[in-house]
């Protein structure tokens, strides 16, 4: 699966790929986390229509996100990401909890926040 959706000034697959490999995130979780935080809140079938995934699909990964930090619920099916600069750190002191890792400055993750920040912004000026 890709991205059916435009990321018009970064590279999406290097961000997805970072998010997986540096948050442990699944391949789904990080389209949909990139997904919401570019542009804004949504509900779990807009989800799955924009990323050509099941509802159910859809409403599970968002709730997963929510666990692990990275989206707050609007209502039981609308969600919302939190801002990425300390989403994306957040996320990876879950994650090293999780994985028995020593917590310490990771600058691939911080470079997330940093590149989702702009676009972040955007969406919720509009």
């Amino acid at each position: 699966m890709y991205l059916v959706f435009s990321l018009d000034i970064m590279d999406s697959s290097k961000l997805e790929n970072d998010l997986i490999s540096e948050i442990k995130l699944s391949p789904i979780q990080a389209k949909t986390f990139l997904l919401i935080t570019w542009y804004g809140k949504m509900t779990s079938l807009q989800i799955a229509d924009k990323l050509k995934i099941s509802s159910e699909s859809a409403q599970k990964t968002a709730t997963q996100l929510m666990e692990l930090g990275a989206f707050i619920d609007i209502s039981e099916t609308e969600f919302e990401a939190m801002h990425p600069r300390f989403t994306a750190v957040n996320m990876y002191r879950k994650m090293c909890e999780r994985e028995h890792i020593e917590f310490k400055r990771n600058k691939i993750v911080d470079n997330i926040g940093v590149l989702l920040e702009q676009p972040y912004d955007d969406a919720r000026t509009k």
